[in-house]
């Protein structure tokens, strides 16, 4: 049974899209429209996929979403052409067509045989889901769909009505897990059925649409501080919301998906950004032994596989990988880094969309964190060895205490309280250091080169330092600057989820000193992106957008490219 629920997705009867690809085999569509079929599954086989496909469904949103505000590195000059419409074909398909099936299929057999939690966990899945479509695509289908062959053509929702659907799944999950139940889930992947976690998350997760919501609603701050006030929150990194990832490699490989970009037997196949290198970095000419805004987290963020950068730092240039290197700044560029950062930080620019050198035993590689990949104890090797250390034994990091300062020092801006907005600023870098700082055990070269002596600060030396000169910055900063501080390290910690970053840039504007688009007329800003090919192509009800500058509901702020400043 279980192994015939795998197969019967190749063709979305769910009305939102129908694969252009699929044959329609008659046995499987039988099967998909028999309503005694999914009853038949068992429950916890169908959370256990869920609970899986939304971390993989997500970790794709994220690295898009992250692309556009340089948390990762963008292929692309055009923003309306960065991104085709096709390309978002199988995370649509994952959202709808297994995920938001499965949860419904799901209940038929929770509600029957009383299994509240099952039901709670698969609603607050349900409602990141949706806010997800949300933010990335705008209105999108929901009240009309998972009808089957009742309805192929479901009608778009808007967007704020999607919101408070989900609003009411937390409200009704934050319920459900305070209710008795007649058996638990056999797993819980994310927080081995400690249910006053997951009504901490259902609460943070209801402070991020309220802070999403705050431009277009009068009373959603009311509502966050009311959250904030009562407590019951993610607090402290313990209690974060984040799938764990393995180290297998094969049959299933449950690596994080990005090691398999970075650690292969050809070496990385993914650009670091330079512009959150260049700003993380921060050196006083890449001398450690007199930092100047260096963030420790750096080393836990990316591992350099060479130590210099040609034609940066007072290295020789080189053409062949680096061919960049020997031109002049862009005229736009002025005062942001342009082709390299020195010492070995070796990624794109934003909007770099020329071929590809053969830089793979070159290039910065993702890190430890959230990867799984290899801390940066200046060892300056390539990579070639697909187990390496941690083995892609990283997370995607989900709703995290970090944020949740974040969002709290963001409402305090927004209420001009630069005061309260400091203070919950600091709590959430100290948070998001000793996560990092912890993540993963440090190598034997790492402890001796960071323990004190041979002229070097310990990493903890390093941090507190750093965290010093942001606090002064902060005092010595008028709005626009502090606004800017927030913001940058808001993203900082945010890395791993590329969402936040990415509705952050919308709704604030800030921070407007991320580095420029390559091109220096890139088009309109994603305010959105375009809907699916496939769910525009054979959905009768759907249109495709006019163009990536469409805003969700929430975003009502200056039309590009006044917004964002930096663009």
């Amino acid at each position: 049974m279980k192994k015939t629920i795998l197969f019967i997705k190749t063709l979305l009867f769910l009305g939102v899209i129908i694969l252009t690809s699929c044959k329609g085999d008659i046995t499987e569509l039988d099967l998909t429209e028999n309503p005694n079929f999914y009853n038949e599954a068992d429950a916890d086989f169908l959370l256990n996929k869920v609970q899986i496909d939304f971390a993989k469904m997500f970790e794709k949103f994220q690295k898009t979403a992250g692309e556009t505000t340089r948390l990762y590195y963008m292929n692309g000059r055009d923003y309306s052409n960065a991104y085709s419409p096709s390309r978002f074909d199988a995370r649509w398909q994952n959202a709808y067509a297994e995920i938001l099936t499965d949860i419904k299929e799901m209940k038929k057999t929770t509600s029957e045989k009383g299994l509240i939690h099952h039901e709670a966990i698969s609603q607050i899945i349900e409602a990141y889901t949706l806010t997800t479509l949300v933010d990335f695509f705008g209105d999108i289908p929901y009240t009309e769909t998972l009808q089957g062959a009742d309805n192929f053509n479901p009608m778009i929702d808007d967007g704020a009505s999607v919101y408070q659907a989900a609003f009411n799944l937390l409200d009704d999950a934050i319920n459900k897990f305070e209710s008795d139940v007649s058996a638990e889930p056999k797993n819980d992947f994310y927080y081995n059925k400690d249910w006053a976690k997951w009504i901490k998350l259902a609460n943070t997760l209801k402070m991020q649409m309220y802070v999403n919501t705050r431009l277009v609603d009068s009373n959603a701050i009311n509502e966050f501080n009311a959250i904030v006030t009562d407590g019951n929150y993610i607090t402290d990194y313990a209690d974060d919301f984040q799938f764990q990832w393995g180290s297998n490699v094969s049959q299933p490989d449950t690596r994080h998906p990005r090691y398999t970009d970075n650690y292969t037997s050809t070496g990385g196949e993914e650009y670091m950004s330079n512009s959150l290198m260049d700003y993380m970095t921060g050196l006083d000419d890449g001398a450690y032994s007199s930092p100047n805004h260096f963030d420790p987290r750096t080393l836990f963020y990316f591992y350099r596989q060479v130590s210099a950068t040609p034609g940066f730092g007072g290295e020789p240039v080189s053409e062949e990988v680096l061919e960049c290197g020997i031109l002049p700044d862009p005229p736009h560029y002025a005062g942001y880094t342009y082709c390299g950062i020195p010492k070995g930080w070796w990624g794109r620019d934003h909007g770099n969309d020329n071929g590809i050198p053969p830089d793979n035993f070159l290039r910065t590689l993702a890190g430890v964190y959230p990867t799984g990949g290899k801390l940066d104890d200046l060892s300056y090797t390539a990579q070639s060895n697909t187990t390496l250390e941690n083995g892609g034994n990283g997370i995607t990091p989900l709703m995290l205490a970090s944020w949740a300062k974040f969002m709290i020092a963001e409402v305090n801006m927004a209420n001009n309280n630069p005061g309260d907005a400091k203070t919950a600023l600091l709590e959430g870098m100290d948070l998001s250091w000793n996560k990092v700082n912890n993540f993963a055990p440090k190598t034997d070269r790492f402890n001796i080169i960071f323990d004190g002596v041979n002229n070097l600060p310990t990493i903890q030396s390093y941090y507190d330092d750093f965290k010093n000169e942001i606090e002064t910055d902060w005092d010595t900063g008028d709005m626009n600057s502090k606004w800017n501080i927030l913001s940058n390290q808001y993203f900082v910690a945010s890395y791993g989820n590329g969402m936040n970053t990415y509705n952050y840039y919308r709704r604030t504007g800030f921070p407007t000193n991320l580095q420029p688009n390559l091109d220096p007329n890139p088009g309109s800003f994603i305010r959105s992106f375009y809907y699916p090919a496939n769910f525009v192509n054979n959905n009768a009800n759907a249109t495709q957008k006019s163009g990536v500058n469409v805003k969700v509901f929430w975003d009502n702020n200056p039309e590009s490219p006044a917004f964002p400043q930096s663009n």
